[in-house]
This record gives C-alpha cells, sequence and structure tokens, in this order.
C-alpha cells in the first residue's frame, strides 16, 4: 500500500485495493449535492433525488468503514441544499424553477425539479440524511460539529438568514475509538482564567439565595474531596462521606485547571479562505486540522476519497500524518500536488 499519494479513479474502485483494517482516520468532504457539474464519469453529487445521493455516499462510507481500523474515525464535513433555489439568476421565470444558471456555461450544476415530500425552496436537510443513513448502515454517530463562518459567502434572500454554517459530523467505527483530546484542547475563557486568579481566602463572595445560612458563594478552585461532592453528602445522606478508600474520597470533586486549557468546544469559528489556484472554494486547513490531530496519532495514515485540490493531504504532511486520496479530475491532482510539495 503506497502512502502520500493521490490515485485518479472512482473511489468505489480504489478503495477495493485498500487492505481491511489499514486507515486509522478519514478525513473528507464529499461534493455537495447539486452544486456543480464537474463533468466527469462517475462523479457524485448530480443524482436526480437526493435520496439517490444519500445512497451512493452510504455506499462509499461503507467501503472506507471496512478499510479503517477497529479504532478509527470518520470526519465529513458537508453543507445543505435548497429545492429549487440559489443565488442566481433562473433561466426561465415564468415556469417552475428547474434549472438553477448562475453563470451559464459553468460548472455549476443544473437542478432538476425535486419531486415527492420536497417542495421548492424547501432546505433538503441533506447532512442529516446523510448522518441518520450512515448511523442505520452501522456508524457510530459520535457528535455534530457547527463550522461557523464569520465570512460568509453573501446571499441576496429575503426570506430567511443568510446561511453562516456548515456541518461536520464525527462517526467511529466501534464503541470505543482513538481521539487525542488533549492534543486539540483550547484556551479558557477570559473570565474563566480571571476566576481562578481569584485569591480564594479574600473573596467576600456573592449573596447566596434567601434561605441559604452557610455564608456567602465563592469561587471554587482546587480539587474536591468526597465533603465537596454533589452538595457535601446532602444527596447521599452522608455515605459519601464515607467512601471505601481515600483515593475514592479524593477522587470527587473538581480538578484543578493549571494548563489554562480546556475540552474543545462544539462550534468552531474558521473563516474561509481561498486558494489561488482553484476557481472555487476548498474549506480552510484550519479546519480539519483539528480532525486529524485527534482522531489520528503521529505516523498515521488519513484517508481523503474526495481529495480535490489536496487540503487533507497537506494538513496531515504538516502535522507528521501520511494520506491516501481520490480524485477523479485531474486538473485537481495537478494542484493538490503542487500544493502539498510546495508547503512543506
Amino acid at each position: 500500500m503506497k502512502l502520500d499519494v493521490i490515485y485518479q479513479k472512482d473511489v468505489s474502485k480504489g478503495l477495493e485495493e485498500l487492505p481491511d483494517r489499514s486507515i486509522q482516520c478519514c478525513v473528507t468532504s464529499p461534493p455537495y449535492y447539486g452544486l456543480r457539474d464537474y463533468g466527469m464519469k462517475g462523479q457524485i453529487g448530480i443524482e436526480n433525488t437526493p435520496e439517490k445521493y444519500i445512497k451512493k455516499l452510504t455506499e462509499v462510507f461503507r467501503e472506507v468503514k471496512r478499510v479503517l481500523c477497529d479504532t478509527g474515525t470518520l470526519w465529513i464535513v458537508i453543507a445543505d441544499s435548497y429545492a429549487g433555489s440559489g443565488k442566481g439568476a433562473w433561466k426561465n421565470k415564468s415556469k417552475s424553477k428547474e434549472t438553477y444558471i448562475p453563470d451559464p456555461g459553468s460548472t455549476v450544476t443544473r437542478l432538476r425539479t425535486v419531486r415527492g415530500t420536497v417542495k421548492p425552496k424547501d432546505m433538503i436537510g441533506i447532512p442529516w440524511m446523510l448522518a441518520f443513513a450512515l448511523r442505520d448502515d452501522g456508524w457510530y454517530l459520535r457528535q455534530d460539529i457547527i463550522w461557523a463562518k464569520p465570512n460568509p459567502m453573501p446571499e441576496s434572500v429575503r426570506d430567511r438568514c443568510t446561511k453562516s454554517h456548515e456541518y461536520i459530523f464525527l462517526f467511529s467505527k466501534s464503541r470505543k475509538y482513538y481521539f487525542n483530546a488533549d492534543a486539540v484542547k483550547e484556551p479558557i475563557a477570559a473570565s474563566s482564567a480571571a476566576r481562578l486568579a481569584q485569591d480564594i481566602a479574600r473573596q467576600r463572595g456573592s449573596v447566596r439565595v434567601p434561605g441559604k445560612k452557610n455564608g456567602p458563594m465563592k469561587a471554587v478552585i482546587g480539587k474536591g474531596s468526597s465533603r465537596t461532592f454533589r452538595g457535601g453528602g446532602a444527596y447521599t445522606g452522608a455515605k459519601s462521606f464515607h467512601n471505601s478508600t481515600p483515593a475514592a474520597r479524593n477522587s470527587h470533586g473538581n480538578v484543578p485547571n493549571e494548563s489554562g486549557l480546556r475540552n474543545k468546544r462544539s462550534v468552531w469559528t474558521v473563516a474561509t479562505v481561498g486558494y489561488k489556484k482553484a476557481h472555487f472554494a476548498t474549506f480552510p486547513p484550519k479546519l480539519i486540522e483539528p480532525c486529524i490531530i485527534a482522531g489520528t496519532p503521529t505516523g498515521g495514515i488519513v484517508l481523503d476519497p474526495f481529495i480535490g485540490t489536496g487540503t487533507t493531504g497537506e494538513v496531515a504532511k504538516k502535522n507528521g500524518r501520511h494520506y491516501i486520496g481520490y480524485e477523479l479530475n485531474p486538473e485537481y491532482i495537478e494542484l493538490a500536488q503542487d500544493r502539498i510539495f510546495e508547503r512543506i
């Protein structure tokens, strides 16, 4: 199995060549539904219905699951699509909005009329359709992460808010999996830092609710004991004061935060960035760096079945990981190779 390589082939066929349990982590962003027609045979994203699109992706990720090791994770960056709406003019304004062409002749997909329960102007719900389909297919759906964009694409809509977020879904192959939470911790809030810096002994504290007679409430710092656990024994009839061993008693309460860091939260604010050699948006390296660092040990292998212009490969190499990617478009592969090797 070759590492640090991008294969120009259909991902469904390419993944068949990888051994079982050979990959530590998969980080990817599949082609969004109804966004672009790349003119490539076997491309995903221009299916007649959302259901067919989800079915195709489910089949791809089923094969990804096979090649992942038992402790492997899958991270998917994906956005939603609207039925019969967009950001440009309609080709035929006198009829139902079937064909969206903001730039005739461009790669932007010409959307068909969406039939069934999805009505014109409906938000389809693609991210959650995919999330539930993969969960039904055996994946563990562990988390939805919000990618908040401080510089979203402007929209001229007047009947809804401008969309400024996408989703990152975290899936695992097994109930227990590799996740290095310490490697992606983030700084605590300034208010928390100020509270932890207080001199507890000299605090006046704040007034407790009426009826409380045990003095003003002060900021707690340091590690508690069985006497400070869940109300100091009030909820356990003082039984928590008599745990079996000193180790058990000392295990209760708060652990002092001496690092100034906290567990990473589920809303990631990352600005979109352009890639000068590409004529379309790519996800920013900072967005997927936590996915790769948390999901893969140093020296591990990251898979991207839709690698595009190579962001995943670039971030993997920068952080001491290997990558394997698949891409149909030879122009994108050339961009990816230039990008990865010129920035290492």
